[in-house]
């Protein structure tokens, strides 16, 4: 057995390398010279700025791989989206389906547009919702919606707090009226309180119709936020417009119960001969398979149980101009998988935080938007149905890669697609 010291020694270290303190105070220390390269001052797109970047950075790249004609026409589009632009990274797009969905909104046959870089997910997600669609499709339902954010006050004391909480549950309509003086489309729908010692959380919840809304909830907070500094009876010692509670762009256990985005729960019934025909398997291995990873999820730690609903929805979500890094916390939630006396297989998954939008954001940016039409859910009135589209994606994704390792062709899938 090795000696403790030589089983540090061979890890690799800064003590290893020969420089001296000297240098090594010199090289980790801060630099104040002048940058030698500089951004224009304008962040906004203008021929003349674009013209002013591309100046410092034509000898670092191939300026048309990122400002190619087609984007230079396109570029005033996307000011409402970007700052300090330069051009557009080209992604590859693939289909998956049909994906059959009988929901309480989207109830069709889907083609779902995927932008990813990496091979094997387009045709993996292609297979589940093949499946889904030959087993009559997936039924999908939107269960509750809410976008929230979470003001924190401080005070001395909790006696302090107290008298804030209490005139706090006194000004609903007020708060209400004040948000929605911001917006045409978002509701203020509730309020709740938290309070940890002296410290006082409000979480404000919106409707946020069509859009994703996360804008649209920072901007109405934030003027009720100091419409309550103005008029609060207690001034407290310090206060921020959010506290983190919301869960904003973070994985949290909190909406596994209640939401923030769309909540949307989907399932499907799946005949013996069909698992056996698509994914080569058996529904006992599956749900097998699904207690035994349970098991490994709560070992690790994990916030719900799923084999990767991110992989769906960061390809679904660059895709379709949704917020990707708000797949840190879309991809939270449960997948249940089952035989029932039949001996087939019942599969559910559960979404509580489906950060979605169809007007607003990147929605309307050309790319996005066909990707959007391709799927008929551009615009006003699809959000809902985006939202179930997207939970029977991960469904169907769940399926596939469940099936691939029961039938042991997860790393066999890999190696012929990623290395043709």
């Amino acid at each position: 057995m090795p000696k403790l010291s030589s089983f540090h020694r061979s890890r690799p270290s800064i003590f290893d390398t020969e420089s001296n303190g000297d240098e090594l105070e010199q090289l980790l220390s801060p630099h104040f010279e002048r940058p030698s390269l500089r951004l224009t001052p304008s962040p906004y797109i203008t021929e003349k700025s674009i013209a002013k970047r591309w100046d410092k950075l034509s000898d670092l790249t191939d300026k048309e791989q990122l400002l190619d004609p087609q984007t230079l026409d396109n570029a005033t589009l996307y000011n409402k989206n970007i700052e300090h632009f330069i051009g557009t990274v080209k992604l590859p797009v693939g289909v998956a389906g049909p994906l059959r969905i009988n929901g309480l909104h989207a109830n069709n046959d889907f083609l779902v547009p995927l932008a990813t870089t990496e091979a094997a997910l387009v045709a993996s997600y292609n297979r589940g919702a093949q499946l889904i669609t030959a087993a009559g499709g997936a039924s999908a339902m939107l269960i509750n919606e809410g976008v929230t954010r979470t003001p924190v006050f401080a005070f001395q004391t909790l006696a302090e707090a107290g008298q804030f909480v209490a005139w706090v549950v006194t000004q609903y309509d007020h708060f209400k009226q004040v948000a929605e003086t911001t917006t045409s489309h978002g509701k203020l729908h509730d309020i709740n309180i938290n309070i940890e010692g002296n410290h006082v959380y409000l979480v404000f919840e919106f409707h946020t119709g069509d859009a994703s809304g996360q804008n649209m909830v920072t901007i109405a907070t934030n003027e009720v936020y100091h419409y309550i500094l103005e008029h609060a009876p207690i001034e407290p010692k310090n206060a921020f417009l959010d506290g983190n509670l919301s869960g904003d762009k973070k994985p949290n256990a909190h909406t596994l119960r209640h939401v923030r985005g769309k909540k949307v729960t989907a399932e499907v019934t799946l005949s013996k001969s069909l698992v056996e025909k698509h994914l080569h398997t058996n529904p006992e291995q599956m749900a097998k398979f699904g207690q035994m990873t349970t098991t490994g999820a709560a070992l690790s730690g994990g916030i719900g149980v799923n084999a990767h609903y991110a992989n769906a929805l960061a390809a679904l979500y660059i895709a379709c101009g949704q917020d990707a890094a708000c797949v840190a916390e879309s991809a939270v939630g449960i997948t249940r998988m089952e035989v029932n006396a039949k001996g087939d297989l019942y599969a559910c998954v559960t979404l509580p935080n489906l950060m979605v939008g169809t007007v607003g954001g990147g929605t309307g940016l050309p790319s996005q938007k066909s990707c959007l039409d391709i799927m008929g859910l551009s615009g006003t009135g699809k959000a809902k149905a985006l939202a179930e589209v997207a939970a029977c994606l991960c469904l169907a994704g769940e399926l596939s890669i469940v099936g691939a390792f029961c039938a042991d062709h997860f790393s066999r899938a890999h190696q012929k697609l990623a290395r043709k």
